[in-house]
């Protein structure tokens, strides 16, 4: 074991970190920006293949299914081969999922591009944050968190643009995916020439002392992690956290026009806003984790300061500049909790079950986008515009109250 990488004395460690901190900040964010492999180019498809907006909805429902039960399966992978051969394989789904698009020629072409770019995005959280916890130093795990998720909201934001940008400037839809699968070649290439920054083997839990992650593994059933509550409550914490994300996402810009009666481009920006927002929200986040605070007091304020952002927009009172505001700005409390969020699922993980415990809680981020968003299409097919964000507030309650019975669980003992 390279020791030298663990060491916070080592003259070099601050540059190792940054490394590997700057890596998987960009293997997270392709993984997003994969996310939206299909839905910039919606349109196109209603024109090129006359699909339905079912059948699309169908298309991102079998990403995330598949993403789902991947995830959790990735992590047994993981623990058993380590996280940089899986990496690998994750991102050359991406280059196939983009040449299944790139050919399409209706929707069973679109259901294949979907699945494999759902297969390719299940195993980046047990991969990326094995990697994190394994070789950068505890002193700067809150700051390698804060970027993890910052990288995940621009590869959300940079596909949109990316997909329609290149689509207009060829005026040939089949181009973007040529480009998309340029650039998963392109991030694989830069991994592999940087290779030993990601390497699992070369590290270990802070937690753990030397022989007891091997030690646990060979005493415990590969499942028995399943028994710790604080794994459930982390998952619950993931799919409802998720379920509110979806509602901003995916309803917020269409439930601000409806309620205000404006067209639908004057508040298209709120998403881009919440997003800036939330990234803004995880630097601070990470500084907060780095000085040791309460984790869950930390997710519990700032996102119940998200919560009432939102309910204030539900309410109505606020003229339109306002309200356009105030929804962008909850995306801050959001953000603020995600590095203690990663931290608190740290904590809870035993040694020696990595892979397996990120696997299983972060499949809750898939689920909670698969099922949310037809109850929040619901809302607004039924009139219900306001209840997108009383919907998405009472999510983060929700959220904010599996966090704290997580901590209820490590302190009993019970985790």
């Amino acid at each position: 074991m390279n020791s030298a990488v663990l060491t916070p004395s080592s003259p070099d460690n601050a540059r190792r970190d940054l490394g590997t901190i700057s890596l998987i900040g960009l293997a997270h964010g392709t993984s997003h920006f994969f996310h939206m492999l299909l839905p910039p180019l919606f349109p196109v498809f209603i024109r090129e293949f006359g699909l339905s907006y079912s059948e699309l909805g169908l298309l991102v429902t079998t990403f995330f299914v598949i993403s789902g039960i991947g995830q959790a399966l990735a992590g047994f992978l993981v623990d058993r081969t380590g996280a940089r051969p899986v990496l690998f394989a994750a991102l050359s789904c991406f280059v196939l999922a983009s040449i299944a698009a790139g050919t399409a020629h209706g929707f069973a072409g679109l259901m294949l591009a979907a699945a494999l770019a759902g297969l390719g995005n299940s195993p980046f959280h047990p991969v990326d944050f094995t990697i994190l916890n394994k070789r950068v130093s505890p002193a700067r795990l809150g700051h390698a968190f804060s970027v993890h998720g910052i990288s995940g909201n621009l590869g959300w934001a940079s596909a949109p643009v990316f997909l329609i940008g290149l689509s207009e400037l060829s005026g040939q839809w089949r181009l973007a995916y040529l480009g998309t699968a340029l650039l998963a070649l392109a991030v694989m290439a830069l991994l592999l020439w940087q290779r030993e920054a990601i390497d699992d083997s070369q590290g270990s839990w802070a937690h753990e002392k030397p022989g007891h992650a091997a030690a646990a593994v060979k005493e415990e059933h590969p499942l028995a992690f399943l028994r710790l509550p604080s794994v459930w409550l982390c998952f619950s914490f993931f799919f409802f956290t998720t379920a509110a994300l979806t509602a901003i996402q995916s309803f917020a810009s269409p439930a601000l026009a409806t309620m205000y009666g404006i067209p639908v481009r004057s508040t298209a920006f709120v998403v881009t806003g919440y997003m800036l927002a939330g990234a803004a929200g995880m630097v601070l986040g990470g500084f907060v984790v780095a000085r040791g605070a309460q984790l869950e007091r930390t997710i519990a304020l700032a996102m119940a300061s998200a919560a009432a952002a939102l309910c204030l927009t539900a309410t109505g009172w606020l003229s339109v500049g306002p309200a356009l505001v105030v929804a962008s700005l909850a995306g801050f409390g959001t953000g603020l909790a995600g590095p203690s969020r990663d931290m608190l699922i740290k904590r809870a993980a035993p040694p020696g079950a990595t892979g397996r415990v990120y696997g299983t809680v972060y499949s809750g981020l898939d689920i909670g986008f698969a099922l949310a968003a037809p109850v929040f299409g619901a809302l607004m097919d039924h009139g219900q515009a306001h209840g997108i964000f009383y919907g998405a507030a009472l999510a983060l309650l929700m959220g904010i109250g599996a966090a704290s019975l997580v901590g209820v669980a490590r302190r009993r003992g019970t985790a």
